[in-house]
C-alpha cells in the first residue's frame, strides 16, 4: 500500500518574521476542539522563487517527509515537489528522503517512470542528496523482502544487520560518524553523533570503496554516507540530527556556505544512550490542550479542585526540550479525542507545529487503533498512523491494541497480519513502531505460583515475597490482562515491533528510580531496543539504568516539566559516569 504522490505549495514571496498561530495557512480548527498549540514565532521566508533558492523534493508518499520539508524551509529554501519524471530530470537540486520498505519504494519508482529519471539525473552528475532509504536504493539490490533490484548506481547489496550474536536491531539512535573521504558535505561532522533508524545496511567492499565518504560501526562497519562528484547520500537522518544535521543539509542546499554552527563537544565514539523527554497531552476541564503528569497514572491534583495538572503547552515544552538537548521527544495523547474526525485531531496540529521547530525524532502514542468518529466515518489504525506520520511523527506508539494482538497470537500461534501492529510495521517498517507496555508488579511466594515469567525482586513484597511477575494492563492502566510483560514483549517483537517503551505503574511519579528488575528482565529477553520509563527522580537513576540493564534509552517527564532535573544535568552526569551520550 502506497499513498499517492503529494504536492504542497511553495512558500510565500515576502521576507518577514511574524508571530502567528503555528497552524497559519491551514484550515481552521473546529471551535469545539481542545486548545493549546499556542502562538509561536516562525520565520516566513518571502522571496522570489529561483533555482538558487529552490530545491526539488521527491516525496513518493510514505512515512514522515514533513520533517525534511520543515528542515529545508527552516534553512530558508523553497520546495518544488516532483509530480512527474520530467520534474526529476529538470531539477537544479534534488533531495530524495526515502522512507519505508525497499521493495515498496522501487515499485513506486518503477511504476511511475521515476526510476529511469533518477538514473538519468544521477548519470548527468546533477546535485543529488539521498537520505536513509534514498541511499540504499542507489545500490544493486536489497534482501529486504527480496531480493529486490535497486537503481544499480553503486555496487553492493543491502542486507539486514546480523542479530545472531545479540545485536539489537533496528539500529536506532545517535551514532558516531567516521569520515573516510574529504567532502564539503560532512565538514565538521567527523566524530559527531547523528541519528540513525534502520534495520538494513550496506557493507564496504572493493567495488564500492571509491564512493564511500563515511562509515559507522554497529556490529560491523557499514556505509553511512557516499559521495561522488555532485552525488551525495546518507544513511542517517540529517533532518533529525540537530545542529549537526542542519549543517549538513545547509551545505548541500548552499555549497560553500558557512552552514549552521555546530557547537564544540567531546568526540563521539559509538552508539549513544538516549535521554527522551515525554509529554503526556490531554485536554483539561476548560478544553485547553495541556501537558500533564500522573502519579501512578492519576493526572488530577489531590486537592479539592481535582483539576488536571497543567505543566505547560505541548509545542512550547517540546521546543524547549529540543534546545535543552533531548535526544527524542515523545507525545502521549492520553485522552484519544475519539469524537473528532481524523483530519481534525488536535494531536495532529501539535505534531505539525512541533515538527517545524524540533529537529530530533518525534514519537506519538495514544488512540492509534481502528475507530469510528462522531460522524460515522470509519478509520483503520493504518489510516490513523499514516496521518500521524504525514503530520510530523517519526514513530508511533501502540498500547492496548498491541496487548490484544499479542494475546491472540500467543493463543493461536498465527500471525493474521490484520492487527494494527502488523499492518503499520509492514507498510512503514518495524523501526517506525513502538509498543508501549504498562505493567503492574504482582508479588508471589514462588516462581511456580503463576504461568508467567517471574523475577527475584531486589526489594521483597509486603509479606516478604521474593518474587514478582509484571501483569500487563490496558486502557491507561485501568484494566488488567492475563499476560506478563515478558510474554508481551516477546510476542510483539515477533509481530513486528521495532522498539519497546517499558513503563511501570508502581514507579510512575514516585521519583525513586526505574524498576531495574523489570527493565533487566525485558531488555535481556528481546533483540529490539527497550526504553526504560517511570520513576526517574535524580540524575543517578539514569546512570543506574544504563549500568545495570541493556536499556537503549531512558525516558522521563515530571522531573523535566517541573525543572527539578535539567536534561543537561542528566547528560553531564552520564558523561562523568562513563556512559556514551550525545552532548
Amino acid at each position: 500500500m502506497q499513498p499517492p504522490l503529494q504536492a504542497q505549495g511553495a512558500m510565500a514571496n515576502v521576507a518577514a518574521i511574524l508571530t502567528v498561530p503555528c497552524s497559519a495557512g491551514r484550515r481552521p480548527k473546529r471551535s469545539s476542539q481542545p486548545r493549546g498549540c499556542g502562538s509561536v514565532s516562525v520565520s516566513v521566508s518571502v522571496r522570489a522563487s529561483s533555482g538558487a533558492n529552490t530545491v526539488t523534493l521527491l516525496d513518493y508518499g510514505a512515512g514522515n517527509v514533513r520533517s525534511v520539508r520543515n528542515a529545508i524551509r527552516y534553512l530558508g529554501f523553497d520546495i518544488r515537489d516532483v509530480q512527474s519524471p520530467e520534474d526529476i530530470v529538470a531539477a537544479e537540486r534534488l533531495v530524495f528522503p526515502g522512507v519505508g520498505a525497499f521493495g515498496s519504494a522501487m515499485d513506486v519508482l518503477n511504476r511511475t517512470g521515476m526510476a529511469n529519471a533518477l538514473r538519468e539525473y544521477i548519470q548527468r552528475d546533477r546535485p543529488f542528496l539521498g537520505i536513509c532509504l534514498g541511499l540504499q536504493l542507489l545500490f544493486d539490490s536489497s534482501e529486504e523482502n527480496g531480493p529486490v533490484s535497486g537503481l544499480g548506481v553503486i555496487p553492493g547489496v543491502v542486507r539486514r544487520f546480523d542479530s545472531s550474536n545479540g545485536l539489537i536491531v533496528p539500529h536506532i539512535g545517535w551514532n558516531a560518524l567516521q569520515i573516510t573521504k574529504d567532502t564539503p558535505l560532512l565538514q565538521g561532522a567527523d566524530g559527531q553523533h547523528v541519528y540513525f533508524v534502520h534495520s538494513y545496511r550496506v557493507l564496504p567492499s572493493d567495488a564500492n570503496r571509491n564512493w564511500i565518504s563515511s562509515i559507522c560501526n554497529y556490529g560491523d562497519s557499514f556505509i553511512s554516507s557516499i559521495s561522488m562528484g555532485n552525488i551525495q547520500a546518507v544513511q542517517f537522518h540529517p533532518e533529525k540530527s540537530g545542529a549537526t544535521g542542519l549543517s549538513i543539509l545547509k551545505e548541500f542546499l548552499r555549497p560553500n556556505s558557512l552552514g549552521t554552527k555546530v557547537p564544540a563537544r567531546r568526540k563521539a565514539s559509538k552508539l549513544a544512550k538516549r535521554v527522551i523527554a515525554c509529554l503526556d497531552v490531554r485536554s483539561n476541564d476548560k478544553g485547553d490542550l495541556v501537558v500533564t503528569k500522573g502519579d501512578q497514572y492519576d493526572v488530577r491534583d489531590h486537592t479539592s479542585s481535582k483539576e488536571v495538572r497543567n505543566l505547560g503547552k505541548p509545542v512550547d515544552l517540546a521546543s524547549q526540550y529540543y534546545i535543552d538537548g533531548a535526544d527524542e521527544v515523545s507525545f502521549l495523547n492520553i485522552t484519544g479525542f475519539r469524537d473528532f474526525p481524523l483530519g481534525d485531531l488536535p494531536m495532529l496540529e501539535v505534531l505539525r507545529c512541533a515538527s517545524e521547530k524540533v529537529f530530533v525524532p518525534l514519537t506519538v502514542g495514544g488512540g492509534i487503533r481502528d475507530f469510528t468518529d462522531a460522524n460515522g466515518r470509519y478509520y483503520s489504525s493504518l489510516e490513523v498512523a499514516s496521518e500521524y506520520f504525514r503530520s510530523g511523527a517519526d514513530k508511533i506508539s501502540i498500547g492496548s491494541d498491541a496487548v490484544y494482538a499479542a494475546e491472540a497470537f500467543l493463543q493461536t500461534g498465527v500471525k493474521t497480519g490484520k492487527s494494527s501492529l502488523e499492518q503499520i510495521s509492514r507498510v512503514y517498517g518495524n523501526q517506525a513502531v513502538v509498543v508501549s507496555i504498562d505493567p503492574r508488579r504482582v508479588y508471589v511466594k514462588s516462581q511456580e505460583d503463576v504461568p508467567f515469567k517471574t523475577v527475584k525482586v531486589s526489594t521483597k513484597g509486603p509479606s516478604g515475597e521474593e518474587y514478582a511477575w509484571y501483569q500487563c494492563t490496558v486502557n491507561g492502566g485501568r484494566d488488567s490482562r492475563a499476560i506478563g510483560a515478558y510474554e508481551l514483549a516477546k510476542a510483539v517483537e515477533e509481530l513486528g515491533a521495532g522498539e519497546i517503551l517499558l513503563n511501570c505503574i508502581d514507579c510512575d511519579g514516585q521519583g525513586c528510580g526505574f524498576d531495574i528488575d523489570l527493565v533487566k528482565m525485558v531488555s535481556d529477553a528481546v533483540t529490539i531496543p527497550v526504553i526504560a520509563s517511570s520513576g526517574a527522580g535524580a540524575v543517578q537513576h539514569f546512570s543506574e539504568i544504563f549500568e545495570k540493564t541493556n536499556a537503549s534509552a531512558a525516558l522521563a517527564a515530571g522531573i523535566f516539566h517541573r525543572k527539578e532535573v535539567p536534561i543537561l544535568a542528566v547528560k553531564e552526569h552520564l558523561v562523568n559516569a562513563g556512559v556514551e551520550v550525545r552532548v
